[in-house]
């Protein structure tokens, strides 16, 4: 059947003339959000205050500080490590007469200074056991096959495991990063998207422990944990703005706005269809990181404890990166560090 282009050409038309409509849209929400961030920079205590009484339908940031902020980067050291794992993996064909998976897992260290150096290695492992193949309630009959996002998961968790076993080699007199590609939130264990025994086994039995083992080699050598985010899509700190639009005290969003709603009727709206990354493109120079904030996922309420993930946005070349780390990364004083080390890796891989 041939494709009719007047009738394309005519549906293209509308659609160039809603994307000017959203664009319009996008600019007025971006200047009423820089409006708001400006106000409430006054007042952030007040403000955090909202934010801990409210509730929202929609994940709102925790504030550390302040919240328009900028930092330049310190001056790089002279001599530093930086070290990082990235994975992918096979799932399961279910149509193989063999069920198996694959995980592999590549590792970097660069050493930078008097003594450069580079150590690259991959380590493929094939899971066809039964006791890997799934992951048994042990206190029931229930059990949950590892494929499609599960193993997604057990593969992050891998990288994880990976950079301690990375870390515990460092020399310790040097400055250092351990970089994940992504997310440090399992965000797809929020929710009730699986039972418990699946969060136990996956959170508290494997990846808490790989940050537990990074974290005592910090305390001996001041290595710091984070991962990198490129081109986020995360709206936490812009929701944060949203709830100082709010005009009920405290904000409720079933009660006071429920689902159906029109948006006319939603002053938190006029701040909405904006991303974080939009927001710190304006208020970032090249280089500059934002403040520090606090993740609002309820995986990491529940679950995370002193591993609590805190963030900052940094902008690097063209880009707004999100910059993820456990809260003893910044108890600790390594967020500058951090801040340096990682928009010099930005520099020099382009």
């Amino acid at each position: 059947m041939s494709l009719d282009l007047n009738k394309a050409a005519a549906q293209i038309e509308g659609m160039a003339a809603d994307l000017k409509a959203e664009e319009d849209s996008w600019h007025r929400s971006l200047d009423c959000a820089l409006e708001t961030l400006k106000l409430q920079s006054a007042d952030v205590e007040a403000l955090e205050r909202k934010i801990k009484g409210s509730k929202t339908s929609w994940l709102v940031a925790g504030v550390t500080g302040g919240l328009a902020g900028s930092y330049r980067p310190p001056p790089c050291p002279s001599d530093f490590a930086v070290m990082a794992s990235d994975g992918s993996h096979i799932d399961v064909d279910r149509h193989s007469p063999a069920r198996c998976y694959l995980i592999n897992i590549g590792t970097a260290v660069l050493l930078y200074g008097e003594k450069p150096d580079a150590v690259l290695r991959n380590e493929p492992t094939l899971y066809a056991a039964k006791q890997d193949m799934t992951i048994v309630d042990p206190v029931g009959s229930g059990e949950q096959p590892v494929e499609g996002g599960l193993l997604g998961i057990k593969r992050m968790i891998a990288e994880c495991a990976a950079l301690a076993e990375l870390g515990e080699t460092i020399q310790q007199e040097l400055p250092a990063a351990a970089l994940l590609d992504g997310t440090l939130i399992l965000w797809g264990l929020a929710g009730c998207a699986y039972p418990e025994y699946v969060r136990t086994e996956l959170l508290k039995n494997s990846f808490l422990p790989a940050l537990d083992r990074i974290r005592e080699v910090s305390r001996e050598s001041g290595l710091a944990l984070a991962s990198y985010i490129s081109l986020p899509r995360s709206t936490e700190v812009v929701n944060i703005l949203r709830v100082a639009l709010c005009p009920y005290e405290p904000p409720d969003c079933d009660r006071h706005c429920p689902r159906g709603s029109p948006s006319s009727q939603r002053a938190c709206d006029a701040a909405g269809g904006i991303r974080d990354r939009d927001l710190f493109l304006s208020l970032l120079k090249h280089g500059e990181r934002s403040e520090t904030f606090i993740s609002g996922s309820s995986v990491v309420k529940d679950y995370y404890g002193d591993h609590e993930i805190r963030f900052f946005y940094m902008r690097a070349e063209d880009e707004i990166a999100r910059i993820e780390f456990p809260a003893w990364v910044d108890e600790r004083g390594l967020t500058e560090m951090l801040h340096t080390l990682g928009l010099d890796q930005c520099r020099r891989g382009h």
